[in-house]
């Protein structure tokens, strides 16, 4: 249980900061990185609004007659506010492309930039005004991940993309709608009554996991316009008995919700992914990319694949193993670290081409899929929570054995995804969907982001009008 004697005003002071965050508070890097991270959204939205669970999210709203002013990414549709940042944010979360913090194992731009971008239809919204709301949300969000402590989040079946992401959706939508004092705070308050996801879906391959951050931005955006009505939340939603590290977490630590506020905006400790699956597999994949591009060997040569996993992956990733081992569905295939192992060292690649149906049934996937140990390593726990490191051997039938080790897994702020990269992953992933003068039109807006009056022009070039 949370004790209330040196955590009172957590709530009240995290709102108070982000509140107050503004452009001018902001260095040059910690604006590059939010437009960075802004081509990515951009790019990993555009993909995902082409999967089956995104298109039901829109067929949905189509069959009750949302119509409205905001932009569903990807598409020639406009709905609701609420509504698109729902959309926009299942599109965004869909293939396992976002980006993600290491410390709070979530990923904080699926929340925040859906929501920025829903809200310019409900307040008047700059570029600047944008960035310094995404910027307060990732904060939030990241704040509230790391003191949950992941392992014991994911050990009560909680996925903290959802759960942290409604406060995140609050504080950029209360951040853009201008509320401050006990407003801001009611608005985090009344998030915290929605603030779910649950990490079943893993049993079955299902989609909702890909629906937690919409459903977080949707949340968020009307507990920010009930708090501006005059509706009341616990200004305790934080700290509080029953509030929401208690309930969440059974070793919270509540101290780290306020470490180091304002010293550094954790927007700049976000990391991207190369690979098209959960984080916990990305640097395994880098470890095996990097054994099959040094050695010499065919996928049927190999007797034995072992991967040094972080244990709070282990129930994500790798158990219960036989269902690792036969991935049924694409979301399967997503968190199966054998999956992973098996096209990494049969392709050289772990893209959306590898994630597909039918490529488990494969006899080089199937072969090596078989033949994948994962376990834990103290040595890499350690590490954790702000490190993600990770290790591979292969072990060949004529009896080689390779390995391969890292601290940080390519797309680590400390191993980054540079612009000129981050900008080769953005036409990969929307050249199905635009064209590429549209491709740069967006990287231009994006580049000069800070520079733009109203943020729905980006929103409109990211539509298919």
């Amino acid at each position: 249980m949370v004790r209330n004697n040196n955590e009172t005003g957590i709530t009240q002071t995290l709102a108070k900061f982000a509140s107050n965050v503004s452009y001018e508070d902001l260095s040059p890097e910690v604006v590059d990185w939010a437009k960075y991270l802004c081509l990515d959204f951009a790019g990993v939205t555009l993909n995902g609004a082409g999967t089956d669970s995104a298109k039901a999210v829109v067929k949905a709203l189509g069959d009750i007659g949302r119509t409205g002013p905001s932009a569903i990414v990807g598409t020639n549709k406009r709905v609701l506010p609420e509504y698109a940042a729902m959309a926009n944010g299942t599109a965004f979360h869909s293939i396992e492309m976002d980006d993600v913090n290491n410390e709070a194992s979530l990923h904080p731009g699926v929340v925040a930039f859906p929501t920025a971008l829903a809200m310019a239809d409900i307040a008047p919204v700059s570029g600047k005004e944008f960035i310094s709301a995404v910027v307060a949300g990732y904060d939030v969000i990241v704040r509230l991940g790391r003191a949950l402590k992941p392992k014991e989040h994911y050990g009560r079946g909680f996925h903290p993309t959802g759960t942290c992401g409604a406060f995140g959706g609050a504080a950029v939508a209360a951040r853009l709608l201008g509320l401050q004092g006990d407003y801001y705070t009611h608005a985090l308050g009344i998030a915290g009554s929605q603030a779910a996801g649950s990490m079943e879906y893993l049993a079955q391959g299902a989609w909702t996991k890909r629906l937690h951050p919409g459903w977080a931005a949707h949340s968020g955006i009307w507990a920010a316009l009930l708090a501006r009505a005059g509706y009341t939340g616990p200004t305790t939603i934080f700290e509080g008995r029953d509030g929401f590290l208690s309930a969440y977490s059974g070793d919270p630590d509540p101290s780290l919700v306020l470490q180091d506020l304002g010293d550094e905006y954790l927007l700049t400790q976000t990391g991207i992914k190369p690979h098209a699956c959960c984080r916990y597999n990305q640097g395994p994949i880098d470890c095996l990319l990097d054994i099959g591009q040094a050695n010499d060997f065919q996928p049927m040569e190999i007797e034995e694949v072992k991967i040094g996993l972080l244990s709070q992956g282990m129930r994500l990733v790798a158990e219960p193993v036989e269902s690792k081992r036969n991935p049924k569905s694409v979301v399967d295939m997503q968190f199966s670290m054998p999956f992973a192992a098996a096209v990494a060292l049969s392709y050289g690649s772990a893209s959306l081409n590898e994630y597909a149906l039918g490529v488990p049934e494969r006899p080089e996937v199937r072969h090596i899929m078989d033949r994948v140990e994962c376990v834990t390593d103290p040595q890499l726990d350690a590490q954790t929570p702000k490190l993600f490191p990770a290790w591979a051997e292969v072990r060949t039938k004529d009896g080689r054995t390779m390995r391969s080790e890292l601290t940080y897994p390519k797309g680590d702020p400390e191993n980054p995804v540079t612009w000129d990269e981050m900008r080769t992953k953005f036409n990969l992933l929307s050249a199905p969907v635009i064209s590429s003068q549209r491709q740069q039109e967006i990287m231009t807006a994006v580049d000069s982001l800070e520079q733009l009056d109203d943020v729905r022009q980006l929103a409109s070039l990211l539509s298919t009008d």
